[in-house]
């Protein structure tokens, strides 16, 4: 693209990001077991609404919620995405964004897509490498950094079992040998099986989530759409808006939930052993609707993407539908809010923040670029009770936006370190947070 094709574009950007009304719901609406679904409204000019990245001043931090104080783990990275913690307690971060090329959204819609995520800090290239820090005096700051892998393909999932560590690039599922302790991959890696997305596939929604089975002879991953609604046809979708089941020892897959638009975060909920996902949810259809959700996986469901949301609301644009597929769509267990583009999750095991997080999921909120006002730009925390979502979702660590709505931070990967304290990717800020409970007043 030209200069001037450039200037084009980034000007409709600007001046698409002053349209569209505002949300109608009242913060609370669209959350819990039963949001409000309000009617769609669909126009030729979708709500833009982003937050300019700016990045920390170097004095701010993110707030915390009462109870609770934060500081820097480790700052400096660059684009920190996803967080795994090792036995040893060395924290892996994937350091990535999207690969270049092959996101899906084409001519002019594409092109404002694009210049509306770089200005929301989306549009940097990706570092390609897993960084290990670890924290080996125990003072909450990660003193050593060593890059553990590099030249990786848009690295996101990461999972150790046994001594592998299998790592779930944009378009493949690699693996390293791994010895505790050691700062660097002792070996190249080695590819296990493709994904969506390699070769010369779309890979709009590139992120790949990864967990293992508790005996460590299964692998899921979160495959996101290729698409908001299947723009490109489903022939584009085969094995997307999946969570994918993989035997690592012969590559063989299989569909194990299927309807999940972006199933980012995955994870395992302690109580009952189900797994579970936070889901980012079609856009274009207004401020309130569709709301982002966390519900459970099971073997063989299906959650309804692309042709209802939220159980069987029908996406009309959707054509042609298929109502024998629809009926059998299950309603998400607990919406997180619209637009909110919730990406982390982890459940509290062995957390130290306190009893009022002793049973539930943290959540970490993008944030929206597609909402007037702006929502998500958080982590929360959604208190469970016998392996099911109870109650309201509280604010764990806000502060993201400044007083202007730019974004200081955006909150990604969370994980529940070694010590019990919470860590955050913030990959605007290029920083990891750590959450703990705050020291007793004297």
């Amino acid at each position: 693209m030209n200069v001037a094709s450039r200037s084009i574009v980034i000007a409709v950007a600007v001046a698409l990001c002053a349209c569209g009304g505002q949300a109608k719901l009242r913060e609370g609406q669209d959350t819990g077991a039963k949001p409000e679904i309000v009617p769609p409204e669909t126009s030729a000019i979708p709500v833009l609404k982003i937050a300019p990245a700016v990045g920390w001043n170097g004095v701010d931090t993110p707030t915390p919620a009462a109870g609770l104080a934060v500081k820097a783990f480790a700052t400096g990275l660059d684009h920190p995405r996803w967080l795994y913690v090792l036995p040893n307690g060395d924290v892996l971060v994937a350091e990535s964004n999207a690969p270049p090329g092959k996101r899906g959204i084409k001519g002019i819609k594409g092109k404002i897509m694009g210049a509306v995520m770089k200005k929301a800090g989306s549009g940097v290239p990706s570092a390609n490498r897993i960084t290990l820090l670890r924290d080996a005096d125990g003072d909450g700051v990660a003193e050593v950094r060593s890059v553990f892998a590099q030249n990786l393909t848009s690295p996101f999932g990461m999972v150790l079992v046994g001594d592998t560590l299998f790592v779930a690039n944009a378009d493949s599922i690699v693996k390293f040998p791994y010895v505790a302790g050691e700062l660097k991959a002792g070996a190249a890696p080695q590819k296990v099986v493709d994904l969506p997305g390699a070769g010369d596939q779309l890979n709009h929604h590139w992120t790949k989530s990864l967990v293992a089975s508790p005996d460590g002879k299964r692998l899921f991953v979160g495959v996101g759409s290729n698409s908001n609604i299947a723009d490109n046809g489903m022939e584009a979708e085969v094995n997307r808006a999946n969570i994918l089941e993989i035997d690592p020892a012969t590559g063989a897959q299989r569909v194990f939930a299927s309807g999940l638009r972006n199933p980012v975060g995955i994870a395992w909920e302690p109580g009952s052993g189900s797994l579970w996902a936070v889901v980012n949810e079609r856009d274009e259809l207004g401020n309130d609707l569709v709301p982002d959700y966390l519900t459970r996986v099971d073997a063989g469901a299906f959650y309804g993407w692309p042709y209802s949301y939220w159980g069987q609301h029908v996406d009309t644009r959707v054509k042609p539908q298929k109502p024998e597929l629809v009926a059998t769509t299950r309603v998400p267990d607990f919406a997180l809010g619209s637009h909110v583009a919730p990406l982390g999750l982890t459940f509290a095991t062995g957390q130290k923040l306190g009893d009022g997080y002793a049973d539930g999921a943290f959540v970490g909120l993008h944030g929206s670029w597609n909402r007037e006002p702006l929502s998500g730009y958080k982590v929360v925390f959604v208190p469970f009770r016998g392996g099911r979502p109870t109650g309201s979702m509280v604010d764990v660590l806000g502060g993201f936006l400044d007083a202007d709505r730019n974004a200081r931070g955006r909150p990604v990967g969370v994980t529940i370190a070694r010590d019990g304290a919470l860590l955050v990717a913030d990959d605007v800020g290029n920083t990891v947070w750590r959450v703990s409970a705050a020291a007793p007043a004297p």
